[in-house]
C-alpha cells in the first residue's frame, strides 16, 4: 500500500466516521461518544499526513505512533457505539473493522521503521 493509499484510506475512515455519527440518536451519552469518535478518526488521517511531512526518521516514527493511538481510540469508541446500543452493530462493524486495519497497518509501519532506524 502507497502512502497516497493510506492518506485516501484515512481520510476515507473519518468521512464514514462523519456520516456515522450523524446517525446516532441525539442524547448526551451519544453526542459525548460521537464528538470523541469525530476527534480521534480525524486526527488518524491529520497525523498521518503529518507523519509523512516528518522532519526526521524520528519524527516520523513518533507521528506514526500517534495515528496508531488515534486509530485504536477510534475503534474503543465504535466499541461503546456498540455496547451502548446505539445503532445496530452490523452496521457499525464495517468501521470497527478498518480502524482494527488502520491500527495495525500503523502498528506494522511504526516497527518496520523503528527496525531500520
Amino acid at each position: 500500500m502507497t502512502e497516497a493509499d493510506l492518506k485516501l484510506r484515512t481520510k476515507n475512515f473519518a468521512l464514514r466516521v462523519l456520516q456515522l455519527v450523524n446517525e446516532v440518536p441525539n442524547t448526551p451519552a451519544a453526542r459525548a461518544i460521537g464528538y470523541q469518535l469525530i476527534r480521534s478518526a480525524m486526527s488518524v488521517g491529520a497525523n498521518y499526513r503529518a507523519a509523512c511531512r516528518g522532519r526526521s526518521k524520528k519524527d516520523f516514527i513518533a507521528k506514526l505512533a500517534i495515528v496508531d493511538e488515534e486509530a485504536d481510540e477510534s475503534a474503543y469508541w465504535l466499541e461503546l457505539i456498540i455496547g451502548a446500543k446505539l445503532l445496530p452493530e452490523s452496521h457499525v462493524n464495517p468501521l470497527l473493522q478498518e480502524a482494527f486495519e488502520l491500527t495495525a497497518i500503523m502498528a506494522s509501519s511504526r516497527k518496520t521503521a523503528a527496525r531500520d532506524f
